[in-house]
């Protein structure tokens, strides 16, 4: 969606090279901004579910705070 629209706006930037877009409005950039942080956090959250699902499958190792919340009894020393 977005590649189209850019490739749009340059299309149209290259058939008058004099005719730039105004200025952007507070609105728009908040509108932007906001479309960006959704796009951001919705990449995030897709990597960590791919994360949780390499962990369960055994293709990643685990760093020290994975393997707490899995398994805390690896660090439970009170058997010692």
């Amino acid at each position: 969606m977005g590649a189209e629209e850019d490739q749009q706006q340059q299309e149209s930037l290259e058939r008058a090279p004099g005719l730039r877009p105004g200025p952007m409005t507070p609105a728009q950039f908040l509108s932007w901004k906001r479309q960006k942080d959704a796009e951001a956090s919705a990449r995030k959250a897709e990597a960590a579910q791919k994360r949780v699902e390499d962990i369960a499958s055994g293709t990643v190792q685990m760093n020290g705070r994975e393997l707490f919340a899995h398994e805390p009894w690896v660090f439970d020393n009170t058997h010692y």
